[in-house]
């Protein structure tokens, strides 16, 4: 059950200067404050049972991330294992195709095939110097359970990685790859069976032991920290995308795309960008078959702030504040809330949230592989989708998008699908 608070009655800001001076605070790092809030959104919202491992969680995160030693090693390991960085190509055939220069930035050809593996290697190491016993994660495509099977497998750490049992047999590439790597996978049958069933699931182990066990959230939403780490492991990505953009173009995009589901590919992309206000910003979520409720997966376009999974943010919700049912034909984008800062940066208008249908992702799917020689995961198929939708009217501009996973652990859905 989520609840509504009355925060949402009194922001965001209304004026331009209200909204400009909002991300000032952003990009001057006085967000999130010391209660873990962008604006009103974030927080923590957890049973005392976990404040004291929240507490040191973030206390030596902070350490951490302003410590030679752990920066080399991430450094190291992003490069030698990872395979840091990620390319940057330029979309020749689909640029002329509809009209815009675009670009790719190549998280598919990371370490176990997408960005999730940025933010399983980041808290990996972190639960090392936590000095934790074992590591739980969620996981809906996969990605972020293979990332953190493979991620405790370097490091070596004990691994449960809980998984709804509906993502289980329509992502079972991705279940024998954490079974290989020596993980175990938890199927969770309880609830919808989705992603926000093995969020739960995986919450539950946690609070039965959190001192022993660090949870390694995949995604940038529940209590603070986690939002706030993620995006800090993320934003590699848009680092590397802004200085290749100016190196290999000589410019900066006229606009950025990214999928969100949670939102952690989309944080890490954007935030290096926020600052350039040429550049525009675009999250697509997961429109499904239409906009009745339990038809789509459109956390910020068809919600209202509430609270889910530890923090304050947009979620699906009824009008009785139970949280809402979800549908999309890709597992990762298939939740009901999205992370905090994603839900600020709506409110002071930075970034624009839309929407594809499954249909529209499919024939990007399609798009990708026949002109491109690609085969994109679902995720950022929505983004390509929404992309070939905006160059219609947005022709000889310069687009980027995160190509943020590759679509191997796709192929049982696309098989049925096209």
């Amino acid at each position: 059950m989520s609840i509504v608070t009355p925060e949402a009655l009194v922001w965001p800001p209304r004026t331009d200067a209200d909204r400009a001076d909002e991300l000032a605070k952003l990009l001057r790092a006085e967000y999130p404050d010391s209660s873990g809030r962008y604006g009103p959104f974030g927080g923590r919202f957890v049973p005392e049972t976990l404040m004291p491992a929240i507490t040191r969680l973030e206390r030596e995160a902070a350490i951490a991330l302003n410590d030679m030693a752990f920066l080399s090693q991430l450094e190291s390991e992003g490069r030698s294992w990872i395979g840091r960085e990620t390319p940057l190509m330029h979309a020749r055939t689909l640029s002329k195709l509809w009209g815009i220069s675009l670009y790719f930035k190549r998280e598919d050809l990371a370490h176990t095939g997408a960005h999730k593996i940025n933010n399983a290697l980041g808290q990996v190491l972190l639960a090392k110097r936590l000095g934790v016993k074992r590591i739980i994660a969620e996981t809906g495509a996969g990605q972020h359970g293979v990332a953190t099977a493979a991620a405790c497998a370097r490091v070596g750490f004990p691994c449960r990685v809980y998984m709804g049992a509906v993502d289980v047999e329509r992502q079972a590439p991705n279940v024998q790859r954490m079974k290989w790597l020596g993980a175990e996978v938890f199927p969770v049958e309880s609830g919808d069976r989705t992603l926000r069933a093995a969020i739960d699931e995986a919450l539950r182990d946690w609070v039965a032991d959190p001192m022993n066990t660090h949870y390694l959230l995949g995604s940038a939403v529940g209590p603070h920290p986690f939002p706030l780490l993620v995006r800090t492991f993320q934003s590699i990505v848009g680092r590397e995308s802004r200085a290749q953009m100016l190196e290999s173009v000589g410019r900066l995009p006229d606009a950025v795309f990214a999928c969100v589901g949670g939102g952690s590919n989309a944080i890490g992309m954007f935030h290096p960008f926020l600052a350039d206000s040429s550049v525009r910003l675009f999250g697509v979520e997961a429109g499904g078959t239409g906009d009745a409720a339990g038809q789509h997966s459109a956390t910020i376009t068809h919600g209202r702030p509430g609270v889910l999974h530890g923090c304050y943010s947009y979620l699906l919700q009824d009008s009785a504040g139970q949280v809402g049912d979800t549908h999309s034909v890709s597992a990762g984008l298939d939740y009901p809330g999205i992370g905090p800062e994603h839900s600020f940066l709506h409110a002071i208008q930075r970034v624009s949230y839309i929407t594809a249908l499954d249909a529209q992702a499919l024939d990007a799917v399609r798009d990708c592989c026949r002109n491109e020689g690609i085969l994109p995961a679902l995720e950022p198929s929505h983004a390509l989708a929404a992309i070939k939708q905006w160059a219609k009217s947005n022709q000889g501009t310069t687009v980027l998008l995160n190509l943020c996973g590759r679509g191997d652990k796709d192929m049982p859905i696309l098989m049925r699908n096209m």
